[in-house]
């Protein structure tokens, strides 16, 4: 039997005649990462103040690994990781002893801390640099230095608020793939809210889309792409001009193109591919040369767009 991280069963959460969170219910379940999503102020950040037990439910329930908070916070906090807006660090420490800081505030053995320590400051290619202060160090090390801190006592369930957010695309690739190893390699369960959704298509197994407090929608990113009720087409060639992508724009069946130099995707309003021949022939009669088609399902970030166009609309 698969073992449940993050169970919310009809979550609401209220500043005044606010609902931040109303009436959630999801399950996220363990091994996995799961991908949080919503525009700003969706009630993302809130969701993972109530999981981490630092605001009380208004009503509604909500438990981590079968411990129901408020009442079990300790057990939960014990079993949780978080990085939320700020890395937590301290910037006139080095990388070593801010992590004995907090193996301490975890009761940790000094034997256990040090090689903890080790282990993670490899991993995240920061052990040659143990012992500066972190304050001169860049936002990309200090961010692998935070997500080290979250999982220094090794928790079964990691929050993430935003971990890429201000970094450079490098920076955020590499921290990227740093989380996605480590989680594998422990087991860990990441909860994952990001503006990136790139991000949360390659690194995600399920996706939750809220908005305004409100569960949209709820599964894995492929599933979300072929729900959207929409379809693209890739058209990999040269030559694209005004009118040609004018007449594209102008078929009824056309939601959006994106172009680039030797790239067209265009996104249809509906789960077919009928229109692609007569793009392919308004490109051509206006002097494009098409080399290949490539037909798919929308990426998420898409799929996201028209749920949150759809939902606007309603």
């Amino acid at each position: 039997m698969n073992q449940v991280a993050l169970q919310t069963e009809h979550l609401t959460r209220t500043f005044g005649a606010v609902h931040a969170v109303d009436d959630l219910s999801l399950t996220a379940p363990a091994g996995i990462v799961f991908g949080f999503l919503g525009p700003n102020g969706s009630g993302k950040s809130t969701t993972i103040r109530l999981a981490l037990g630092l605001l009380a439910p208004t009503s509604g329930r909500i438990a981590v690994f079968g411990h129901t908070l408020p009442a079990e916070g300790q057990a939960v906090r014990e079993q949780s990781g978080a990085l939320l807006e700020h890395t937590g660090l301290y910037e006139r420490l080095s990388a070593l002893d801010n992590l004995d800081f907090y193996g301490r505030v975890w009761h940790m053995p000094d034997a256990d801390r040090t090689a903890r320590a080790q282990e993670l400051l490899t991993h995240f290619g920061l052990w040659e640099r143990r012992d500066q202060a972190v304050g001169a160090w860049s936002k990309g090390m200090k961010q692998k230095l935070a997500v080290a801190r979250a999982l220094f006592h090794r928790p079964r369930l990691l929050f993430l608020d935003e971990p890429t957010d201000g970094l450079d695309p490098l920076a955020a690739a590499a921290l990227r793939d740093d989380i996605a190893a480590l989680a594998h390699q422990e087991g860990t369960t990441i909860f994952l809210t990001t503006h990136n959704l790139a991000e949360a298509e390659k690194l995600c197994a399920l996706v939750g889309i809220v908005r305004a407090g409100r569960l949209l929608a709820l599964g894995s990113p492929e599933e979300l792409s072929a729900r959207a009720g929409r379809s693209e087409v890739e058209i990999l060639g040269s030559g694209w001009n005004a009118a040609g992508l004018a007449q594209v724009r102008a078929l009824p069946q056309v939601a959006s193109v994106h172009h680039e130099p030797n790239r067209l995707v265009v996104v249809f309003t509906n789960n077919s591919h009928e229109e692609t021949a007569p793009i392919v022939s308004e490109l051509v009669a206006e002097g494009a040369q098409v080399e290949e088609v490539r037909r798919g399902n929308v990426s998420l970030e898409d799929a996201f767009v028209a749920l949150m166009e759809d939902t606007h609309a309603t």
